[in-house]
Order: structure tokens, then sequence, then C-alpha cells
């Protein structure tokens, strides 16, 4: 349904706030650009008329300029609303600039931008703004920060596609984890609970028995979708059918991976990363990492991981998603990496940067209730499913602190449970302080869960003290799971050398394994992080002996380039 907006129309959101230009920007999501830097960005641009019910960009494609508002105003439409109605997000007015992240990533847009009043503005190519984000700190800054924080307004207000699905269904499961883990705007219509969610399947000629399916402006209908038709609708970048020879391919795109991705493409190496979900890892699930350097306020895992992907594609990495890789060979000298879908990409150096996944809970029918009351990882997406009810969170490890704090400041109270007595023995000093102070957190020390209850969603877990055996019910809606570690390494079993809980040798430890070709390499490798295999290398949490920190894992990614360049002049 398309309707003409006016400049008289009142824009609100779902709980009533005014959204027009006048609103306070709290948050950083809509600087007004200073008349200093609406001159650098003229450098490049040029400045054209706009009449009103001109779409300035438009849902589902991909833009490549860089709007600045100049005079009149343009409104931010939301076109997916199901009941086709067209849903003002924001109206902008002189000194603002359209876009958001998708327009740095080279995605989609996920909404409409149409001018309601005549007047004009400055239109930059997409390429000259990146060119400004990689050097003009101040301005690279601005926009990068309203970028960043409009993603996560959009994502907040439901804004995106629609996934209708049953909670009970592994594939509506397997894309609301691809969507979310993309960080990509949507919205999740529960068959189950959601009354509206038949009503829309009808008016689509659905039927329930072909669900998942993805409404794309609330017309295009993918029925099950894979990750990679998906990853295509929204402009993400997926494997093709290239058959040339990089000089450097990472497999795995969390801090580790992303790091080697920076370090190789800006330091001219031919780089290409392959992410099977999303890229950010394990990190990005953390809501906020406050002991990284140079954050002294902390950021969280989704935005290090955006400000990373952004600053490797400036320098020519091409990081593309559903790639899962599934085995490796060499071929001409040559290393041979096969994808699930039955593509190839040959390298001559290769870092191994998969990372690893938490363990699940051996607790009889928790299965049930993963993505509905059962998460593993804790941002704002887990936050806002879990409302304001109790939760259970299970581990001792920083990333369990880290949710600890942040989920005790969403809802009315969290219980940490951990198997040992003391929570500083893997766990952060600065964690464990905002721990043992926050009012709505209870440490349950030596406790176990034993079982889990509830029907559609976790309503009780009952917890065991391995010390005494005493027992104990405690009633929470939501368990967030952060134990243990596995890597993700099956793929490699027969390729390299592992340890004996799957975790890939390296330097020393990889000699007695070690093969150049046919030939047994009797000498230690000078290279650390090089595996049993020459020209193969293991950064970060799915090498064996490392340090599981987002900075130790940088480190490594940056450290194998280097390994890497020496590895090439000796060959």
């Amino acid at each position: 349904m398309s309707t003409r907006i006016s400049s008289e129309d009142a824009p609100r959101l779902g709980d009533g706030q005014l959204v027009d230009d006048e609103t306070p920007d709290t948050v950083g999501a809509f600087p007004r650009l200073t008349d200093a830097q609406v001159a650098t960005l003229e450098t490049g641009g040029t400045r054209r008329s706009v009449h009103a019910g001109e779409v300035l960009i438009r849902a589902g494609t991909r833009s490549s300029d860089f709007f600045v508002v100049l005079s009149g105003k343009v409104a931010i439409i939301d076109e997916g609303a199901e009941d086709g109605e067209r849903r003002i997000l924001r109206l902008h007015g002189p000194g603002r600039f359209l876009g958001e992240l998708g327009l740095l990533d080279g995605q989609v847009a996920f909404f409409t931008a149409e001018a309601i009043e005549d007047g004009e503005v400055l239109v930059v190519p997409a390429e000259r703004v990146r060119e400004l984000v990689a050097h003009d700190l101040v301005l690279s800054d601005l926009i990068l920060r309203a970028y960043l924080v409009r993603r996560h307004l959009l994502i907040g207000l439901g804004s995106g596609f629609r996934i209708i699905g049953s909670c009970y269904s592994p594939d509506t499961l397997r894309l609301r984890e691809f969507a979310m883990r993309n960080r990509l705007p949507h919205k999740w219509i529960d068959l189950e609970q959601d009354e509206r969610a038949e009503q829309l399947l009808q008016s689509l000629g659905v039927a329930p028995e072909d669900t998942p399916v993805v409404i794309w402006h609330g017309e295009k209908v993918l029925r099950n979708p894979t990750n990679a038709e998906l990853a295509r609708i929204v402009g993400l970048p997926v494997p093709d059918a290239a058959h040339d020879v990089c000089d450097l391919v990472v497999v795995g795109a969390g801090p580790a991976g992303l790091a080697a991705s920076v370090y190789g493409s800006s330091d001219g190496l031919n780089t290409v990363t392959l992410e099977s979900i999303a890229a950010g890892g394990q990190a990005s699930t953390s809501s906020r990492i406050e002991n990284y350097l140079g954050f002294p306020a902390g950021i969280s895992g989704a935005e290090l991981a955006e400000r990373a992907v952004i600053q490797a594609g400036k320098f020519g990495t091409r990081l593309l998603v559903s790639a899962e890789v599934t085995g490796l060979g060499s071929e001409g000298g040559h290393h041979v990496l096969q994808l699930a879908d039955g593509g190839e990409i040959r390298a001559r150096a290769v870092v191994l940067a998969t990372g690893a996944r938490y363990r699940k809970l051996e607790v009889p029918g928790i299965e049930a209730l993963e993505g509905r009351s059962v998460y593993y990882a804790a941002t704002n997406q887990e936050a806002r499913l879990c409302g304001t009810d109790p939760v259970a969170i299970v581990g001792g490890g920083n990333s369990a602190g880290q949710a600890t704090v942040f989920l005790a400041d969403q809802v009315s109270h969290v219980h940490l449970l951990i198997r040992g007595h003391d929570l500083g023995k893997s766990m952060s000093r600065y964690l464990v302080d905002q721990i043992e102070r926050h009012p709505r957190v209870t440490v349950h020390r030596n406790a176990e869960i034993r079982e889990v209850h509830g029907d559609k969603h976790l309503e009780e877990i009952a917890i065991e003290d391995n010390r005494t055996g005493d027992k104990a019910r405690i009633r929470v809606h939501a368990l967030f799971v952060f134990i243990g570690a596995m890597p993700h390494t099956g793929w490699l079993t027969d390729a390299i050398a592992l340890d004996d809980h799957g975790f890939v040798l390296t330097g020393v430890d990889a000699v007695p394994a070690r093969e150049d070709g046919n030939q047994r390499i009797d000498a230690p490798p000078s290279r650390t992080l090089e595996t049993s295999r020459a020209g193969l290398f293991a950064a970060g949490d799915v090498r064996s002996g490392s340090v599981k920190r987002v900075a130790s894992a940088v480190g490594e990614g940056a450290m194998a380039v280097r390994q890497i360049h020496e590895y090439f002049e000796r060959s």
C-alpha cells in the first residue's frame, strides 16, 4: 500500500514517541552536520533539488549515494508492516544525513527515504563516504556511530523483513539465528503464539506447513530459504564459482579472523574471509567488553565486529558469509578449501580462525527449549525476549560474567550458577566486583542444573549442590549457557594435528606430525602459529593453548600474517 506522506503527518513510533526532526538526539543516531562538515562532503558531491514524493532510497535496493538534507524534509519509512501500512520512523531536516550501516556494508536498504517537502540535498557517492570514514577521524566517528546506532534502532523497532514460523521448527530457529547474528533488521512472527500469523499467511497464499517463510517488503515470499538465499536477498556477499588462487584465505570471522583479514589485506595480500554464519564469532555474543584496550567505556562485541568488518573491507578483504568449509585438500602446491555448497577456494596460505562454541548442557529436555528460552548468547535481541522475567546463567568465565552484568540491568533478577566455589577463578576481577555488589544478582556456588521444567517456555530449573547434594528449585523464564568450549575442527580431523580435545596444534607442539608435501620436516618450525601442515596457520580460540581473550585473539591474527610473509619468503 503506497501512501503519500506530508509534513503535516505526525510520525510516531510504537510507543507514541514523536520522531520529527526536532526530537532530541540522545544516542548519537541523528547528528546534525556543521557547515564545515557539509563543505568537506561537498568535495566530490553534487547539490540537487528534490520534490515532495520523490524517493531517494528505496527499501530492498542498494543505495550507491549518501544524502545530506540541505533544505526541506525527508521521511524514513518502514514498508514492511503486517497491515500493509507505511510506518514513519523518523523525519530528517536540514543538516541531517540519510542511511544506516548497510550503506557501508554494501547491503540493501531496510527502509525507504522519501522527500515530504520540496528542498535540496547533497548527493555524495558512497565510495567517497567510505574514503572519508577511513581518513577523516571526526567525520568518521560521527557517521559510523550514527549508522551503528541506527541499525540497532531498526532492529529494536522490528523493521525490515518478516520471519513467520513455529518456535518448534529447527528451520525457524536457523533463520532467526542467522538474522540475529548478522544483525539484520527483521521481526519474527511466531506461528504458535501470534494470532496474526495465520491470517497473514492466508493473505499471502501460504499454508502453515510451508513455514518458515521470509516475507520481503510485505509481498515477496521465500519459503524456507537457505541462509545463503537470505544472504543474497539482503546483499550479504556469499561464495561464488570463482577459481582464482588467493594469497590468503581466512576461515572464520571472529576477532582473530578479522584481525588477520585487516592485516593481510592492508599488507597487499589478496584476502578472502569465509564465515559460516556471521562475523564477530563468540565475541559478538557479549553485550559489553570492558577490558579491551582502547575502549575505557567498553564496547559491545557486535559493534567491535561491525567496525572490524568495515575496516577489513576498506583494505580490500572479501568477506563471504554462509560459507561453511567442509574439507581441506591440496593441488598444485596450493591449499584447496571445499565448501558445503560444493564450491572450492584455493589459497597460497590459510589462517584457521574458526574459534570455539559453547558446550550444551546435558540436561534432559533442554533441546526443546533452545531458541525459545534457552540461549547461548546474551545480546539485546535475547534481552528483549526475556522482558523483565528472572533468568539463570550457567558458567564461570568472562562471557558468563558479562552476560550477568548486562542482564541484571534488564530483568528482575539474575541467578548465576557456577560449578566451583571461587567466582574469581576464571573471571576477571572487574566483573566479579560488579556481580558481587549488584542487588539483583544471586550467585549459586557449587551448583549444577539437573532438570528443566516448562512446556513451551522455561518455567523452572532444578539445581543440586555438587558438594552436599542439597537440591533446590528456582523459578526462571530463561536460561543462558556459557560453559566450556568446543573447537570448530571436525572437518580437520584427518588433515592436520589436533590435541586430545580437538584444538589445533601449532609451533613446536605440531612438530611430530608436521609434513611438507611428502617430506617429513625434522627441524621445528620457527613460526609459532604454523600447524603441522606448511602454510596453514591457526589463531585465536581454535588454537591449542590459546588465551581465551579478545585481545589475544586479535594479536594472534596479526602475528599470523607476519608469519605468512616469512613463509612466502622461504617458499
